[in-house]
């Protein structure tokens, strides 16, 4: 009435096309695996009781609460209602609800009512809330990233032709 199949019982051969058919199957090429995007860290985060001294340089994030004396290059930079940061900032976004005594360069630049900033701002987009205290210039540039590129002139060139 019932029957056993030679197939499941153990030491049974497997049929040669199977076998092979199941290699593939069971261990996938490490091209075909999907690829997730890199996992971005945490934010890197410095306490309001840290005063840091040395330039900070990161690919990532970093939420500044304490004081930095030096340069920061970020992807996106939060200074904190109580931080101050004497140097240049560089990064993508950056956010300023306290002080920064120095240069600021962003794609994305946005002076919270609580900003204090004393120096020059290169950007590509800036928001200013009302009450933020700045003192300096604000040029914007396509790439203010980029130390050495020189702010669009907004006069038009001269041609040598006197009409």
């Amino acid at each position: 009435m019932f029957s056993k199949s030679r197939i499941n019982e153990p030491g049974a051969p497997k049929p040669e096309a199977e076998g092979t058919a199941m290699t593939g199957a069971t261990k996938p090429p490490m091209e075909s695996k999907p690829v997730a995007p890199k996992a971005k860290p945490p934010a890197s985060t410095l306490s309001s009781d840290l005063t840091v001294t040395g330039n900070l340089k990161t690919s990532g994030d970093i939420n500044v609460e304490g004081t930095v004396e030096g340069d920061i290059r970020a992807h996106l930079l939060t200074v904190g209602e109580g931080a101050t940061v004497r140097g240049e900032v560089v990064a993508d976004d950056v956010v300023v609800n306290g002080r920064i005594v120095g240069r600021v360069r962003g794609l994305k630049v946005r002076l919270t009512s609580t900003a204090r900033v004393e120096g020059d701002i290169i950007h590509k987009t800036i928001a200013i809330e009302s009450g933020a205290h700045f003192e300096g210039s604000v040029q914007r540039q396509e790439d203010p990233l980029n130390g050495n590129s020189q702010p669009k002139k907004l006069a038009a060139p001269d041609t040598g032709a006197n009409g």
